[in-house]
């Protein structure tokens, strides 16, 4: 569901954020990581929204690399919107968790439910193929980093 300016709501998974950082001598990784930078420019010139979560800070807090987890907390303010915490989102994680999708991927997916997200974009394939199975069950698609700007962002 598109925000109050029309603008497309996307909630971005963290292994998103990190690939700027991850090993850049991967083709796959080098791609992504513009992919990224790529939604990142659209996101600071208002063309897109996208959504910032506890889930988010609180898995960006457990990395152990300093200097990476304080750019990716930067990265994170690019966000419009904040879902916070709520009863109701955890029940949802845990029905979302009956689905084959666990812990920490569940409250993500549950968190673009509750944001009314249009896409939940991971570079994560084994979620990608759970998010595909079922989508039915879901309120929010997922889809890769790459398929998302290719067919949302190109319109290829």
């Amino acid at each position: 569901m598109e925000d109050d300016k029309g603008r497309m709501k996307v909630y971005l998974d963290l292994c998103v954020y990190n690939r700027p950082f991850d090993d850049q001598l991967q083709p796959r990784i080098v791609i992504e990581s513009m992919e990224f930078l790529f939604i990142l420019s659209k996101a600071i010139d208002k063309e897109i929204t996208t959504i910032n979560s506890f889930v988010l800070e609180d898995e960006n807090s457990k990395n152990p690399l300093i200097e990476r987890k304080d750019k990716i907390y930067d990265l994170l303010r690019v966000a419009t919107e904040y879902i916070y915490y709520s009863a109701d989102l955890g029940r949802r994680a845990d029905e979302i968790e009956k689905y084959g999708i666990m812990g920490m991927d569940a409250l993500h997916i549950a968190c673009a439910e509750a944001a009314k997200a249009d896409y939940f974009v991971t570079c994560d394939d084994i979620l990608v193929h759970k998010g595909k199975i079922n989508e039915e069950k879901l309120k929010v698609k997922i889809i890769s980093l790459m398929e998302f700007v290719s067919k949302e962002v190109f319109k290829i």
